[in-house]
């Protein structure tokens, strides 16, 4: 198949409709992602095009995926639901390198990219406001517990959408050509959004999109008063609204602050509210017990009922809703060595960055790389509650903004 002309409009469409689809559900954007995965490995055989699964991050992620797959058959307690999470894993390095691909041979991928994301954006935007003000949305979903959740209805996850493609969206903003009318227009959308992560009610999604934005002015060069000015505005918007709304003020404030203290049968702290407290300890324990290989992928939701790990007050769920310490349940020491690495890599480049900018007054990352980099950070950053490492929409999110990065590393055709 030759996608060097005929096809690669199309496929380009395909690829960018997984932006909007991720409103909708896990469904659309993993079957797009699947058969792409399909695709790209066809293809990638057949011509013998090897050179994108050579870099250092690919084996090591594709050794990550093997390894969690032997988990699954000799260590897991069910074999096949274990299999559920590891069997297929690999699909999202491959459709990182996929996203790699399209850039070489269409540049025009980004600005797909771009106005699908500024589409969408857009019309979360309009439509959580609406919802905010009304009680219901444009398609009648109501608003849970002043929570604005727009098209995605009772999954309260329209905050992590935003705040984990908001660095992608930047970084395209910043490659694009732009008039001075765009330029308001964005800089208008970035404080619309800011303001409705905070509105969704999620902390940890309020929480990603501070650090990377803070991150993001701290070592870019291009746009960096224009977003300093942004977030400036939209944190007083928040303040006032706070203000306003005790419900919001009670649950992204005052209530983590009361969740901070001690629990009351253990006199121990708590780790971000005492639901999370329970879900980690339990983990914790069956880590213990397993320290080098953990149970196997999926394996928490199983396990964490036995009394033997069971402690607190919510002790069992589909996952511990962090990371690192499912990883350390479910794959041990070595699964965990994976995403701490990930960790390890953005903290050095980053710290290189901000050396380079105080001593020698260069910047060896792009403003483009720094906020692709900051979409890194934020998926594997350790110290706030976070979703199913193995969740499928999830997993989307997070290829998307590591496929471009990739490709702006390791292409002879680079963005720069």
């Amino acid at each position: 198949m030759n996608l060097k002309y005929s096809n690669s409009v199309l496929i380009n469409l395909i690829i960018v409709s997984t932006i909007p689809f991720l409103i909708w559900g896990p469904f659309f954007p993993d079957l797009i992602v699947s058969i792409s995965a399909l695709f790209f490995l066809f293809y990638t055989f057949k011509n013998k095009e090897f050179y994108f699964f050579n870099k250092k991050p690919l084996i090591i992620f594709f050794s990550f995926c093997i390894y969690c797959i032997l988990l699954s058959v000799f260590v897991a307690e069910d074999m096949m639901l274990s299999f559920e999470s590891s069997l297929f894993y690999f699909r999202i390095g491959v459709f990182s390198c996929f996203i790699w691909y399209l850039i070489d041979k269409d540049k025009n991928i980004l600005n797909y990219f771009y106005y699908a994301l500024v589409l969408s954006f857009s019309v979360l935007v309009i439509d959580g406001y609406i919802q905010y003000l009304t009680g219901t949305n444009l398609v009648g979903f109501k608003i849970l517990e002043n929570r604005v959740s727009s098209f995605f209805g009772d999954e309260l996850i329209m905050g992590s959408y935003l705040s984990r493609l908001f660095p992608l969206l930047f970084a395209l903003f910043l490659m694009k050509k732009k008039q001075k009318y765009e330029i308001y227009f964005i800089g208008l959308l970035f404080i619309l959004v800011d303001v409705l992560i905070f509105m969704s009610g999620e902390r940890a999604a309020f929480f990603f999109l501070n650090l990377s934005t803070v991150f993001i002015i701290i070592l870019i060069k291009e746009y960096q008063k224009f977003r300093l000015i942004t977030f400036i505005i939209a944190i007083i918007c928040v303040l006032i609204l706070s203000l306003n709304s005790s419900k919001l003020n009670e649950r992204m404030f005052k209530g983590p602050a009361k969740d901070m203290g001690l629990i009351e049968s253990s006199n121990e702290p708590v780790i971000f509210t005492p639901q999370h407290d329970s879900l980690i300890r339990t983990a914790y324990n069956m880590f213990k017990d397993h320290p080098l290989l953990g149970h196997g992928p999926k394996m928490f939701r199983i396990i964490c009922a036995d009394e033997k790990y069971a402690t607190g007050v919510t002790p069992c769920m589909t996952h511990p809703h962090n990371f690192y310490i499912q990883l350390l349940a479910e794959t041990g020491i070595i699964g965990f060595l994976f995403l701490f690495s990930v960790l390890s890599y953005v903290v050095y480049i980053s710290l290189g960055q901000l050396k380079s900018i105080i001593f020698k007054q260069k910047r060896p990352l792009t403003d483009y790389q720094v906020c692709l980099l900051a979409s890194i950070l934020i998926t594997v950053w350790p110290l706030t509650p976070n979703s199913n490492f193995f969740n499928n929409w999830m997993m989307v999110a997070y290829s998307l903004p590591i496929g471009f990065y990739l490709q702006s590393v390791y292409s002879k055709k680079a963005i720069k």
